[in-house]
């Protein structure tokens, strides 16, 4: 198909030994656009309406073909992730050499578009992604071959894709996103789509297009249908210059003091259910407003903030239990952009690091002392009955008899219980501490929207879960002791505390690795992919072996 307007002229760019088929063109003064193709018979032909809609919109606009495409010359088996972004690199800084960049790829382009925001950084403002793949790092350098190399083997390996350094740009990453989802699928498995929007919707103002009628063709999708079209570059360009949070800033302003205004943002590290930002003010103070980004947590906010609303405000007179003090609260999105939450700023941070022995005992007592605490508190209002994250009948684990049994403990009714008031959500990433050494104290616990009523043992399970998972297996295996040691409520016994414990460790497989991501990005870089996994694993088998 050729181009609709004559506003995109061609061009041709040695690179890498290879002849470059491009266009370029629009003549206003928004941002640089650049169009990627996907794999295949992929090319930037059937991108040629997408571009056009683009440079309507006062964008300059840049699409080419890999080498092995379309008009380009080269070999599509010499071809590989490394090439693509090295290709892509060159385009850009030859044809849009400065000034803020809007990425959009289809398909295999989702690694490519990741690999330029880990390269251009700060100039990246937009992304837009269909139906995205990402890949595993040992294959970035291999040729893709005919299909019976080690490019293909790796491809299909089960999961190999979760160790994709893509995934972590993506999640670094806090300009505007757009992640166009075809309602079939058959490439791009429906775990990878989900992964990619946990990763877009760590940092990033983040925007879920939904094409129920598509296939995982997008770019061909988008290019036949001139309103999924208008619709997708809407959203890719809404509010790229201020990363797209207009409505959020001003109804922030109208929460403020008298006469105060936010001097500077910036995202607070940890987070994984919602976005995190610490919001400087004129005169030196401080809130945090959080948002609920991912659609799960959006559709559910209404439930979810005034639940942690209503908890901080019972918890406010509570003595020993630091919360924050909520400001305002938007939680249908009815004046922001995504429901939000403004509060006061706890002092003290997150700690998840583990080079001071001596100081990560020191922390799993005071952790332990804190939960003790929670489960002390008598509401005046009972909280609403907890809820489980998995089941025998949803479990997906690996295959092995380890596995089989462990899955086989939660096959019957929950054991009867003593209930309490939970967190339900407590481990080391929602709790702040200040200070060190014999200085060490807690200074906030945060997060109290999955605040219920339930055993204790499912919150001491699910602390145990993430120091397993975090610090390894033998500190969840021991953390049960440290809080009957600080008086905590009477646990179960035996099978039925087993069935607590599984009940939570198994809601984290097969993806432990996705506890991991804020992890790493508070430096536990030594959290590879791999590494909860394993440890997941031996948790379980000590809990069989303790308990059963």
């Amino acid at each position: 198909m050729g181009r609709m307007t004559e506003s995109l002229s061609d061009f041709t760019l040695d690179v890498d030994g290879e002849r470059l088929s491009g266009v370029y063109g629009g003549a206003g003064d928004g941002p640089a656009v650049v169009l990627l193709h996907g794999a295949g018979a992929g090319s930037k032909e059937r991108l040629l309406p997408l571009a056009d809609e683009f440079a309507a919109r006062g964008c300059r606009v840049l699409a080419f073909d890999f080498s092995g495409h379309g008009g380009s010359t080269g070999l599509l088996r010499r071809l590989s992730l490394r090439r693509r972004f090295e290709q892509a690199v060159a385009v850009i800084d030859a044809c849009a050499p400065d000034g803020p960049l809007v990425l959009v790829g289809f398909s295999m382009s989702g690694q490519t578009v990741a690999d330029l925001v880990a390269y251009y950084s700060q100039r990246v403002a937009a992304i837009g992604l269909g139906a995205p793949a990402v890949y595993a790092p040992e294959a970035w350098e291999l040729p893709f071959g005919n299909g019976d190399g080690r490019f293909s083997t790796i491809l299909r390996t089960p999961d190999s894709w979760r160790t994709s350094r893509a995934l972590d740009a993506l999640r670094a990453y806090e300009g505007r996103a757009v992640l166009a989802v075809p309602g079939t699928d058959a490439v791009i498995p429906p775990a990878v789509t989900e992964a990619v929007q946990d990763a877009l919707t760590a940092r990033a103002q983040y925007t879920r297009l939904e094409l129920p009628a598509a296939d995982h063709q997008v770019g061909t999708w988008l290019r036949d249908h001139t309103e999924d079209r208008r619709a997708f570059v809407t959203a890719v360009l809404t509010g790229p210059d201020d990363r797209g949070w207009t409505a959020t800033r001003a109804w922030v302003a109208k929460q403020l003091p008298q006469g105060r205004t936010v001097t500077g943002t910036r995202v607070l590290r940890g987070g994984w259910s919602s976005q995190l930002r610490r919001l400087t003010l004129d005169d030196g103070g401080a809130l945090v407003l959080r948002s609920f980004v991912k659609p799960f947590y959006r559709r559910h906010a209404p439930g979810l903030l005034a639940r942690e609303a209503s908890v901080l405000a019972l918890l406010a007179g509570e003595d020993g239990i630091p919360v924050a003090e909520p400001v305002a609260v938007d939680a249908r999105a009815e004046h922001c952009d995504h429901p939000s939450l403004l509060m006061t700023l706890l002092p003290g941070r997150v700690r998840v690091d583990e080079d001071d022995a001596e100081e990560l005992d020191r922390r799993l007592d005071l952790l332990a002392a804190q939960l003790v605490r929670i489960h002390r508190v008598v509401p005046r209002e009972r909280p609403r009955r907890y809820e489980a994250w998995t089941s025998a009948e949803r479990v997906r684990t690996a295959p092995g008899a380890l596995w089989e049994r462990a899955v086989d403990v939660l096959r019957r009714e929950p054991p009867a219980y003593d209930g309490c008031f939970l967190h339900r959500d407590f481990h080391p990433g929602n709790v702040l501490f200040s200070g060190s050494g014999a200085q060490l104290r807690v200074s906030g616990v945060v997060d109290w929207v999955e605040t219920s009523w339930g055993p204790a043992d499912l919150d001491v399970a699910h602390c145990c879960t993430a120091l397993a998972l975090l610090h390894g297996p033998e500190h969840g295996l021991a953390f049960r002791q440290r809080y009957e040691a600080h008086g905590g409520r009477r646990l179960a016994d035996g099978p039925d505390h087993l069935y607590w414990r599984l009940l939570d460790a198994l809601a984290y497989a097969p993806d432990a690795a996705r506890l991991a991501g804020p992890w790493r990005d508070l430096g536990r870089t030594d959290l590879t992919p791999e590494v909860p996994a394993e440890r997941l694993e031996a948790y379980v088998g000590g809990l069989l072996e303790r308990y059963g």
